[in-house]
């Protein structure tokens, strides 16, 4: 069993930066794969990122791959997402989650945190 807090969430304006932070408990977190997704009001849940158990293997979604990042610090059981260039259209409840294998399909993860969500206003 793993539990996933996120944080890190809130109202900044477009342009601006945010960190998120992912943190876990629960044993062996250092061997799970952890995902970013968000979800837009009346939108599907959509795949941000992921990191591999070690941190050596990063993927991101097209859109965002030149502006966010994907990091882990597994003596802290904690994975960020680092945003920069925030746009409004950014504007989403963001999740962590984590399985044994990388996928960017939000069905394959089996552990989510409850969500932080990030504004972005023009």
């Amino acid at each position: 069993q793993v539990q996933l807090v996120e944080s890190g969430g809130g109202l900044v304006q477009a342009g601006g930066s945010l960190r998120l932070s992912c943190a876990a408990s629960g044993r062996s977190f250092s061997t799970y794969n952890v995902a970013w997704f968000r979800q837009a009001p009346g939108k599907e849940r959509e795949f941000v990122a992921t990191i591999s158990w070690n941190g050596a293997i990063t993927y991101y979604a097209d859109s965002m791959k030149e502006r966010f990042t994907v990091s882990r610090d597994n003596a802290k059981n904690t994975v960020f997402l680092q945003m920069n260039a925030l746009k409004p259209e950014d504007t989403a409840v963001y999740y962590c989650a984590a399985r044994g294998q990388m996928s960017s399909r939000s069905s394959a993860y089996q552990y989510w945190g409850q969500g932080t969500q990030v504004t972005v206003f023009s």
